[in-house]
């Protein structure tokens, strides 16, 4: 559905206004290079005390449990983003005015969560996904493309050598332009079944296919070797969700890709598993492989490397390296030559602990930069665990002592294992900004404990109770007793009285936000879980007529399991939330603080910091902006060589996403979106832009 305003106004800044005037964040993460940077200093830190908001745009698309994480673009005075809803809205970038909007639903009403972080950008058109389609929009109308693809699309799930019926692919981070074409990663299933992560380069016109790169490799190729032979067949996942980086003159991309399906126990997918987990330099005409670098080997902690990697100048030892730096959900930074991916910094490898679960055969060594130090603490001892009250520190000390905590690569367990930091960082997708004149790499993180506890499967061979079949299929997220761990994984308590049956089977059959479809239970199979929902009744008896098959695991995971205190609040002392300058030159951390607050624990005097999604920008007055934090809806300008807090404001809601910085008929502005809705926190819906 597109909805046009405007269009006099729309025309006359395409056609009327002179580039110059423009200083644009033409791309997600503010360039090609992924180091959040701008070269504006119009604000710097003598008058930002004086930043005000300059306007704001409320979409009216939030819902119960919405969130939006988008990074506008702002091109030649027009801003460029995404709702809750995934409608995509040009603004005057100046004003807040809308121009036109687009609809990818056309009209359908939405009630699932779907993120995404941002959108491209190349010759007049504007790229996004939407579920498994991707659209090429006009940039000056909104309009589909239609000789993109068809009628200005391209379905995601063609092309990767499987049946797209029974695929779930899609992409919340947008691709990068390399010449005419936009190189794109995917956003896929973390259980099996699953579609492979292929790296795939589409024609920026047409929408063809012009090249694709196997991250779980085919005979013949690099890497095949450490897999089972007919892996790449079955075994899904590898994939690059979180975004790519580009060296234009050297015509390389570069992507960091995630664990390998099922996240968890990898016992059909032994060995290494190349391309997983892996920061890959691919030549970006013809997406061959030109280097790799894995951060894990077969992964079982669902480590994937969370943020595009930056590209980066350092000093070092009298040489200048121009270099690609990498964060981790662990708390490292990996930092390698460009051209060819040596180390900048040594890396160990260390004997790591090994699996005693059925099947299980982990890596029996992983790598270790040895600089600069992790961001974030690395291991949950007993003298960190929280002291917020005694009975706290007691309930937490109780629950620890039942479960394996051995440190960093412990592996899941049927008793229940400690993961430190949890399983969104460490550092997470809004990824680190660096200042290229001091070298400084600054990336916000996480310190919160999970527990990664296996439990067995029901067999899906011959008949079943609707019961066990949910219990195969649905329980790792939405735990044996349907409640889930809301708002990341819903309650399915009363579903019948928030959607009606049609809703609830559609849902399990296409999916809907982070959950994949399960395209491949058959219709009976999807009408009983739907009854099952619905009336709470198990007892009734499914044929699922499924035979063995190399994706039967006999574990899944027992939920995603974090590990709080009675009260809620995390299982470790403070700090919660931190943001860390790290110093590429020299290869340590130049300081570091903690991020935001709780509340209800700041009154109190507690200096906690904040779980934070959303990344920072640094630019060249001297300045940090970041919002992120969850609880206090705080946007932030930082002095960037201190990390003093200079100004602060607070959003209707918590600035999940990445701001903007921007530069309209010579005034800079700064924009972030107040999407919120993490982990259950208030959603919102809009935008707002700051200036002197």
């Amino acid at each position: 559905m597109i909805a046009i305003l405007l269009v006099q106004v729309v025309f006359s800044i395409f056609l009327g206004t002179p580039q110059a005037k423009h200083r644009d964040w033409a791309v997600y993460g503010g360039g090609p290079e992924s180091i959040r940077y701008s070269d504006l200093d119009q604000i710097n830190r003598d008058n930002v005390k004086n930043l005000r908001l300059a306007w704001s745009y409320d979409t009216k698309d939030t819902f119960e449990g919405s969130e939006m994480q988008c990074n506008p673009i702002i091109i030649n005075g027009i801003l460029y983003a995404t709702s809750p809803k995934l409608r995509v809205i040009a603004l005057d970038a100046a004003t807040g005015n809308l121009l036109w909007s687009f609809d990818p639903h056309e009209g359908k009403e939405v009630k699932s969560r779907t993120r995404v972080r941002g959108l491209t950008h190349w010759n007049g058109r504007i790229y996004f996904a939407a579920r498994h389609l991707l659209y090429s929009l006009d940039a000056k109308t909104g309009k589909p493309v239609s000789e993109f693809g068809s009628k200005g699309r391209v379905d995601l799930r063609e092309g990767l050598g499987r049946d797209p019926e029974t695929l779930s692919v899609s992409a919340n981070t947008p691709g990068i332009v390399y010449k005419d074409l936009l190189i794109m990663g995917s956003l896929i299933s973390e259980d099996l079944p699953a579609a492979p992560g292929d790296i795939r380069a589409y024609n920026l016109r047409t929408g063809k296919l012009r090249w694709s790169f196997h991250t779980i490799p085919h005979p013949g190729e690099f890497g095949y070797e450490t897999w089972p032979p007919e892996a790449w067949k079955h075994i899904g996942g590898a994939n690059n969700w979180s975004g790519m980086s580009l060296d234009e003159r050297r015509g390389l991309v570069f992507a960091g890709t995630g664990s390998a399906a099922f996240d968890f126990y990898g016992a059909n997918r032994g060995g290494d598993n190349l391309f997983a987990n892996c920061i890959l330099a691919l030549d970006a005409n013809t997406g061959r492989r030109v280097w790799h670098f894995q951060t894990v080997r077969h992964d079982v902690w669902d480590r994937d490397l969370p943020a595009p990697p930056s590209l980066v100048t350092v000093r070092r030892e009298g040489r200048t390296i121009d270099a690609v730096a990498q964060i981790t959900k662990s708390g490292f930074v990996f930092v390698l030559e460009r051209e060819t991916g040596k180390p900048v910094f040594p890396i160990e490898y260390r004997d790591v602990l090994s699996s005693d679960v059925e099947g299980e055969v982990t890596a029996p060594q992983q790598p270790f930069p040895l600089q600069p130090p992790p961001f974030a603490r690395q291991r949950l001892t007993e003298d960190i665990v929280t002291q917020r009250t005694p009975e706290a520190r007691q309930y937490v000390l109780d629950k620890l002592n039942k479960l394996r905590n051995r440190g960093p690569f412990d592996p899941p367990s049927v008793q229940g294992t400690v993961l430190f930091p949890g399983m969104d960082g460490g550092g997470e997708w809004g990824g680190a900004a660096f200042d290229p004149h001091s070298g400084l790499l600054y990336v916000n993180s996480n310190e919160m404990v999970w527990v990664v506890k296996l439990v067995e499967r029901t067999r899906m061979m011959g008949r079943m109770t609707v019961r066990e079949l949910y219990v195969n299929q649905c329980a790792s997220c939405h735990k044996e007793n349907l409640r889930g761990t809301p708002p990341e994984f819903p309650s399915l308590v009363g579903m019948s009285k928030r959607r009606s049956k049609p809703e609830i089977a559609a849902v399990i059959k296409k999916g809907a936000g982070r959950m994949p479809g399960f395209t491949d239970l058959s219709e009976d199979a999807v009408d009983a879980l739907t009854d099952y929902l619905v009336t709470g009744d198990g007892s009734e008896g499914v044929t699922v007529g499924k035979e063995a098959s190399p994706i039967d695991l006999k574990y899944r995971l027992d939920g995603y399991i974090r590990f709080t205190d009675p009260d809620g609040y995390p299982a470790v002392q403070p700090p919660w939330g931190t943001l860390t300058a790290v110093d590429l030159n020299k290869g340590s951390i130049a300081w570091q603080i903690p991020l935001g607050e709780i509340p209800e624990l700041a009154a109190k005097g507690m200096k906690t910091g904040s779980e934070n999604y959303g990344g920072p920008v640094v630019t060249a007055g001297g300045l940090i902006f970041i919002g992120a934090t969850n609880y206090d809806r705080k946007f932030r300008a930082l002095d960037k060589t201190t990390g003093e807090l200079l100004w602060e404001t607070e959003l209707p809601a918590a600035g999940n996403a990445t701001p903007a910085v921007y530069e309209v008929n010579g005034r800079q502005f700064i924009v972030i979106g107040a999407g919120g809705g993490k982990w259950g926190n208030r959603s919102g819906g809009s935008y707002h832009a700051f200036a002197l």
